[in-house]
């Protein structure tokens, strides 16, 4: 089920992300479930916000914020990608844009 609640705003959730990643060592990633599950400790909730936070997560990677990997690889995606990623700081992290 793919959650459409308006009260969390694409907004939102990268301000999340951004917010996620400068509470750990600039080294440290974080799952896009983290992300997630720090918005709903409802199952259904968390799991409907994924699809909308990669897509966030491929916004922010494309401005130069985050970086997208599998592994210690970059990826992008806005290509197809399966399986498990991580988010990292990048070098426009903490910028204004």
């Amino acid at each position: 089920m793919r959650n459409t609640n308006p009260d969390i705003t694409d907004a939102d959730l990268a301000d999340r992300i951004v917010a996620l990643l400068a509470e750990r060592r600039p080294d440290v990633s974080i799952c896009p479930s983290d992300v997630a599950r720090s918005l709903s400790d409802d199952e259904a909730t968390w799991r409907g916000l994924m699809p909308r936070i990669r897509d966030v997560a491929a916004r922010l990677a494309d401005d130069g914020v985050i970086r997208v990997t599998q592994g210690q690889t970059t990826i992008d995606l806005n290509q197809p990608v399966r399986g498990p990623i991580r988010l990292r700081r990048a070098g426009r992290f903490g910028s204004t844009t």
